[in-house]
């Protein structure tokens, strides 16, 4: 997200044109925004604009209602299951003996074929019966981690460590899914966008060093990480008297771990070694 306002555009102005060793830019970030995976009311904020967040900390948190009503009632299910498992267990033990009883008897000419057949086809009834509430329970498991998992995700956690650059949802706010909530700014992700004329591109190259100079700062030494491949006219912030008619190809150079500099601050950029 570009934050470029008036401010910068008339600091720009005022540097007037580049000289020949030097391109006009300013400082820009990859934002992370974080959003929430489910849709909810925002019960609360944990941050300001501002903050410094590190990795792991709460960002915001749901409403979780829902999730907590969802994993109460797998709870209750497993509960309920396990205790009509240890009934069809018993009745299928039962089961299984007097099958093998009838089994015996048949065996010796001692019991009816009807019988036997009886005691076999109640065997397998309960043991269709331990396997149906087996398969419940475990079902039932299944939608316990599932709503132990959402519950977790009702409480939102920072994957990154930077700066709160915006807060877009308020405690009381309806949230949806896959929408910001919280803009961070990894310090590592601040880098420069500057812009070489067509002339001078002769003079850039992928991975050449570049100082990075800005008003009370010390000049920086940066990496150039890419090149436009298309040429575009002068960006209207950094317009001048003799800039404005021509094309310029857009670059940036980044740094490990960042450039230490804020989004929107005007820069020039200089190849290492020219004066």
């Amino acid at each position: 997200m570009k934050r470029l306002g008036l401010i910068l555009a008339l600091a720009l102005a005022g540097c007037g044109q580049s000289d020949n060793n030097h391109w006009l830019g300013y400082a820009e970030g990859d934002y992370a925004y974080i959003s929430a995976p489910q849709a909810g009311w925002v019960v609360q904020v944990a941050v300001k604009r501002g903050d410094f967040v590190s990795k792991g900390q709460v960002l915001f948190t749901l409403d979780d209602t829902s999730q907590v009503a969802a994993r109460d009632t797998a709870t209750a299910q497993i509960a309920q299951a396990e205790g009509q498992l240890v009934q069809a267990k018993a009745t299928l033990d039962l089961a299984q003996k007097e099958l093998v009883r009838q089994t015996g008897l048949l065996q010796s000419h001692a019991t009816s074929q009807q019988n036997y057949d009886q005691a076999k086809s109640t065997e397998e009834t309960a043991a269709a019966q331990v396997a149906q509430i087996i398969a419940s329970e475990n079902q039932a498991r299944a939608s316990l981690t599932n709503a132990t998992y959402q519950l977790t995700q009702r409480q939102v956690i920072s994957q990154t460590a930077g700066r709160v650059e915006d807060v877009y949802f308020r405690q009381g706010e309806y949230a949806p899914a896959m929408t910001p909530v919280i803009e961070v700014l990894p310090p590592e992700n601040v880098y420069v966008r500057f812009f070489v004329p067509e002339s001078d591109l002769s003079r850039l190259r992928l991975n050449e060093a570049v100082l990075i100079d800005c008003d009370g700062c010390k000049p920086i030494e940066a990496k150039v990480a890419f090149i436009a491949s298309q040429e575009e006219f002068t960006p209207p912030v950094i317009f001048s008297i003799s800039s404005r008619d021509k094309l310029v190809f857009k670059a940036e150079a980044r740094l490990p771990g960042g450039l230490k500099l804020n989004p929107g601050q005007p820069v020039d950029v200089r190849p290492v070694g020219a004066p």
